[in-house]
């Protein structure tokens, strides 16, 4: 009777241990304070009064605008620009006492076509296109100085072709490299206190990761005004990285002096193929232990390593708050649910969320 009843002790108290801990766990962000700053990209329904808002209070310390301050949503025609989306993210950031990233002056994607056309529909001059680029610049980081603390300035603009420097986009095509240096002076002219970031994916694999170190090692040798470099982090359970690669890209841009920042960072249950668009039988939207499993390993990996670079590492920002919705739902494939993020569809901490914080600091 004794054993008995010391069993279902030890069971109900484990039961009850583990229900505490899921409800009452401390915030991801303080779990890293001492290391770096967490944070999360949003759109503006994430931050209106609900349950999203509250886990973001909790957990993050810092926002993203996933897509409403990217060219196309917040500038859509020459005279107009649409404040409001971005304008209620960083009103509650300033609200809950954390800091804003910016994202982003200058891709090759979500800008509109007015930028590289003249007033007949023809082609625009250099001169036109960068002056366009400069207003553009100029009336965003302006609206936001001091209360945007970064910005990711340039985003993607090296191939992701090993034999190929730079990607031909029309910013490339219409003002050669030149764009990426003038938008980084521009960003610097408009809030000389922000810290600009170049943004890109898969610089873990050393073809790539050369070419951004060539390219910023340019750059600053020039003068330009460049402080951080973004390693997107869109990763995958099934890809190659590896703690060894993750760390050459850490240490080899922190050589150039500047600081290093996860800045869009997911790990998909799917093998990354972003150029398949048909959905497959093997496309199941199962997430199995053994999906779960690998997850787990590759985040647990991640954040060994980046705390151990604490001192060149500052910040980590999450795309997208939990499982419940994220970009990777719709891409590449239309309809094929995904689970790459550390809360599940009800907000709550998955295995992968309780590894990540496990650790001796």
């Amino acid at each position: 009777m004794k054993i008995t009843i010391f069993c279902l002790t030890f069971i109900s108290l484990t039961c009850f241990g583990q229900t505490a801990r899921d409800s009452n766990y401390r915030g991801l962000a303080a779990y890293h304070h001492d290391y770096f700053t967490i944070g999360v990209s949003v759109a503006p329904q994430s931050v209106e009064p609900g349950d999203e808002a509250e886990l973001i209070k909790k957990n993050f310390a810092s926002l993203t605008a996933e897509n409403v301050m990217k060219p196309q949503p917040i500038h859509p025609d020459e005279d107009r620009y649409n404040w409001d989306p971005a304008d209620q993210i960083v009103a509650f950031a300033q609200e809950n006492g954390m800091k804003v990233r910016g994202h982003t002056l200058c891709w090759h994607n979500q800008t509109p076509k007015w930028f590289f056309e003249d007033k007949d529909g023809n082609p625009a001059s250099r001169e036109l296109l960068l002056q366009r680029l400069r207003d553009h610049i100029h009336a965003v980081v302006g609206r936001y100085k001091g209360k945007i603390y970064a910005w990711d300035v340039v985003n993607e603009a090296i191939a992701e072709q090993a034999d190929k420097m730079y990607r031909p986009t029309k910013w490339y095509q219409m003002l050669g490299e030149e764009y990426i240096a003038k938008a980084f002076e521009y960003a610097h002219e408009a809030d000389p206190d922000a810290l600009l970031f170049y943004n890109d994916f898969d610089t873990e694999k050393p073809a790539k990761r050369d070419h951004v170190y060539q390219m910023l090692k340019a750059l600053l040798d020039k003068g330009v005004p460049i402080h951080g470099m973004g390693l997107q982090g869109h990763w995958s359970i099934y890809d190659d990285l590896t703690a060894a690669g993750l760390e050459e890209s850490i240490t080899r841009f922190a050589s150039l002096g500047l600081t290093v920042q996860i800045t869009e960072l997911d790990i998909s249950v799917y093998p990354k193929d972003w150029n398949r668009k048909e959905k497959l039988a093997s496309d199941t939207t199962s997430f199995t232990p053994e999906k779960e499993q690998m997850q787990i390993d590759k985040y647990q990996m991640i954040f060994d390593v980046l705390r151990k670079h604490k001192d060149k590492v500052s910040g980590v920002t999450f795309w997208n708050i939990s499982d419940r919705r994220t970009w990777l739902d719709t891409f590449p494939i239309k309809g094929r649910k995904d689970y790459p993020l550390l809360f599940d569809e009800a907000l709550q901490p998955k295995k992968a969320f309780w590894k990540v914080v496990d650790f001796e600091k």
